[in-house]
């Protein structure tokens, strides 16, 4: 349930970030690109982000420990802005996914989602008992 939700979160936070038009991101829609194929679109591209994210970035996250503690966490931005990129990369063989058009707005638009699924898990973060 957890991932559904956090994929849910994740698709509305690439959704706002497409409404910027400055970052130059895109989600170009399955075919015949009506708000049905987009919001599919969308949700998918959050499940690959998601995919990514919990594979790829935990790997590198690991590997740039060093790092992390040498830049006080900033590198995190460019770890996110290089994940984002990577689902972008990985949905352009087809016809319809995430493109970003520039990597430094990319790590913007990874600032952006980033924030949204913060605002988002204070809210829906589960509460806990203290009996």
């Amino acid at each position: 349930m957890r991932f559904l939700i956090r994929v849910v979160v994740n698709a509305f936070a690439i959704w706002v970030v497409t409404l910027i038009p400055a970052l130059k991101v895109t989600v170009i829609p399955f075919a015949p690109g009506e708000t049905l194929q987009l919001v599919l679109t969308l949700l998918l591209v959050a499940v690959i982000f998601a995919i990514v994210n919990t594979i790829i970035g935990t790997v590198i996250k690991v590997l740039a420990f060093p790092l992390y503690i040498l830049t006080l966490g900033l590198i995190s931005l460019i770890i996110n802005g290089f994940l984002l990129w990577l689902t972008a990369w990985l949905t352009h063989w087809w016809n319809w996914g995430l493109r970003v058009e520039d990597f430094w707005w990319g790590v913007v638009a990874a600032l952006v989602i980033s924030l949204i699924n913060w605002i988002f898990g204070i809210f829906l973060r589960p509460k806990r008992n203290n009996d």
